[in-house]
């Protein structure tokens, strides 16, 4: 069939399987590949790789390896500085988009595809895909599963294990499965960083 690549951003169903789509996504993986195979002291190198490799990254950004994504970061939107830790896996059969100051803790999964109910059609191999966005300076903390077709807001924590269903407001702290508000950002955060232990701003 033609005319698959060209439904990989309208969230029309489509087979990923189509030749044209499978060429460019292994070139990509390949890349991918050489990225994770790089030595803990090439950081210029990884750098490099990683603006070649994206749709769109600023500076400062670091990703730690292993790192994956379907299409090697080709359909992935970073501002800068936005941090990864182990194992970010990116489902990024369409955009992802991430704003600045961002960080990942390890093994938090954000996926763009899914595949319809109905079973006759998954048994054909149909997929569709939904962009994710997520805002500026967000902590998502380990484990964390955001969905397709999810929007975070800026300023955003949710809590490890976290499973986000559902769009998330800017300046709140949310966690749990499915992922809930819990709070907004407020007073006293500027006091306190971790339970009661308060922020010492002489010696920041």
């Amino acid at each position: 069939m033609s005319g698959m690549k060209d439904r990989l951003h309208t969230g029309e169903l489509y087979l990923p399987g189509d030749k044209e789509i499978m060429e460019e996504q292994t070139k990509r993986l390949e890349r991918l590949y050489e990225f994770n195979m790089t030595r803990p002291a090439e950081g210029a190198k990884r750098e490099a790789m990683l603006k070649e490799m994206f749709a769109e990254i600023g500076v400062g950004c670091y990703i730690e390896p292993p790192f994956h994504s379907n299409f090697g970061g080709g359909h992935v939107h970073f501002g800068k500085y936005v941090y990864a830790n182990f194992n970010l896996t990116l489902v990024d059969d369409t955009h992802i988009y991430v704003g600045d100051y961002t960080m990942f803790g390890p093994n938090v999964t954000i996926a763009t595809a899914g595949h319809p109910i109905l079973p006759e059609l998954r048994q054909k191999g149909y997929q569709y895909n939904m962009p994710v966005r997520i805002g500026k300076n967000c902590w998502l903390g380990a484990g964390v599963v955001i969905v397709p077709g999810i929007t975070i807001g800026d300023h955003v924590v949710i809590g490890a294990g976290s499973i986000v269903t559902k769009d998330i407001p800017s300046n709140v702290v949310a966690a749990g499965n499915p992922c809930r508000v819990l709070r907004e950002v407020n007073d006293r955060d500027k006091e306190y960083y971790f339970k009661n232990r308060k922020i010492d701003y002489q010696s920041l």
